[in-house]
């Protein structure tokens, strides 16, 4: 019992303290009151998380050692998987938390229910501001793609159907690694992710948002991740690398969410159509960027249909085209 407050306590801190880098800062009163009222669903649904049967759990595990090349502090992951699990689709994970906070064990629900439907999931953790910028957030990132491909099947994953996933701030992170190849090519690989699936994403085109709206969403907050540098701007924003998108994405926008994503998630899209990219956009009616996470304590939620759905039609696809040797198309 102690260890389900514990992960209560972890849950509320994070909801309740994300930063207002993707925000109107005058809501953030309003909306911790709003989140109590989700203290009866939580309290009930992590206690269900913690008595899922029939899923496998290995926890901590390495995927960059302390003594590395890349000056990363070293950080480890998560896995969930079926019992007896073989050759299932995997989907690794990234928290939000405005770049500066979160950790893996939160999601601990989220791996929990996906493995019970049949996805290997993996649930990392990665260096945070204000010790580590973006560059070293999506190098992690990066690593962590990398470990899943070449270990996965030791847990009973397909590393030929490695997606990827965020909310918020982790979606940025997610985007990044579905669709910067230059990134890819200084690890000197390719990139497996076959799909990504961008929940309520923040950042998706930092440039435009630090510097066309700079003083009215205090943007210099995020400077600690981002530095004060356009160029760094540009460089960690996803939207200025759809012209080289390969990866087939999902992405999943709640209609109440922060105006700075609701404006920057609506220039992605108008650039990913533009550039003929493989988009799937799922709209969330009344939904607030928070809920856009919590809906997935809810095994029923639209949010796992969303996923479960993108996750099986990419598999399917991918099955097509590699027994056939021609794409059959979206």
């Amino acid at each position: 019992m102690k260890a389900v407050f514990s992960r209560i306590f972890m849950i509320i801190v994070n909801l309740l303290t994300n930063s207002n880098q993707t925000k109107d800062s005058n809501h953030g009163s309003s909306r911790m009151k709003n989140y109590f009222l989700f203290l009866p669903a939580i309290l009930l649904f992590s206690i269900q998380s913690c008595a899922f049967k029939g899923v496998v759990r290995e926890k901590n595990i390495p995927y960059i050692e302390a003594d590395n090349s890349y000056d990363l502090p070293a950080k480890e992951l998560n896995v969930f998987s079926p019992r007896k699990a073989s050759s299932l689709p995997v989907l690794i994970f990234i928290h939000g938390g405005s770049w500066n906070k979160g950790r893996k064990e939160i999601y601990d629900f989220m791996g929990n229910r996906l493995a019970r439907r049949e996805v290997v999931t993996v649930i990392i953790d990665y260096p945070l501001a204000p010790d580590y910028q973006v560059d070293d957030m999506e190098r992690a990132t990066l690593l962590a793609v990398d470990w899943v491909e070449k270990n996965i099947s030791n847990y009973g994953g397909d590393p030929d159907q490695i997606f990827i996933s965020g909310h918020s701030a982790g979606g940025h992170l997610a985007a990044l690694a579905a669709i910067k190849k230059e990134s890819w090519e200084e690890l000197g690989r390719s990139n497996p992710i076959k799909g990504a699936i961008l929940n309520d994403p923040a950042g998706l085109d930092w440039y435009w948002f630090l510097t066309e709206r700079k003083a009215k969403y205090n943007a210099e907050d995020n400077y600690d991740a981002f530095t004060a540098d356009p160029e760094v701007w540009k460089a960690y924003s996803p939207i200025y690398f759809l012209d080289e998108s390969e990866v087939p994405l999902l992405l999943m926008e709640g209609e109440r969410t922060y105006p700075g994503i609701r404006l920057t998630v609506e220039r992605f899209r108008d650039k990913a159509e533009e550039k003929g990219v493989d988009l799937t956009y799922s709209f969330y009616p009344k939904t607030k960027h928070i809920p856009m996470i919590t809906q997935y304590f809810w095994t029923w939620s639209k949010g796992y249909d969303d996923v479960l759905g993108f996750i099986q039609f990419q598999s399917e696809g991918s099955m097509r085209t590699s027994s056939s040797g021609v794409t059959t198309g979206k």
